[in-house]
């Protein structure tokens, strides 16, 4: 069995299997559950960019994740994180009075 990748313990189990068929670990120590050599797929800034143009469109968020080939899941984190950086309040100026 792995090693758990959290507290290194080799107190692991089996438990299951992920989308795509890997094996599925848990950890007795601490409960992590992982994979045995994930594959994390990076989303480059090109394709960030093309999804911000998207997410201006009147596109639903399934859409842009098939045509931009990302998950759903990503997608909906990205968009939210987007969504934190937008300020909460608008500054106004104040009017000049004048004849």
């Amino acid at each position: 069995m792995p090693a758990c990748p959290m507290c290194t313990s080799s107190q692991t189990v089996k438990n299951g299997r992920i989308h795509n068929g890997k094996q599925r670990f848990k950890c007795h120590n601490c409960g992590r559950q992982f994979v045995e050599q994930p594959t994390k797929k990076v989303i480059d800034s090109a394709t960030r960019e093309l999804i911000d143009r998207l997410l201006l469109e009147r596109i639903s968020l399934a859409g842009i994740a098939r045509f931009a080939q990302v998950s759903e899941q990503w997608l909906q984190n990205y968009v939210n994180q987007k969504y934190a950086q937008v300020p909460r309040s608008v500054p106004v100026a104040a009017k000049k009075r004048g004849g």
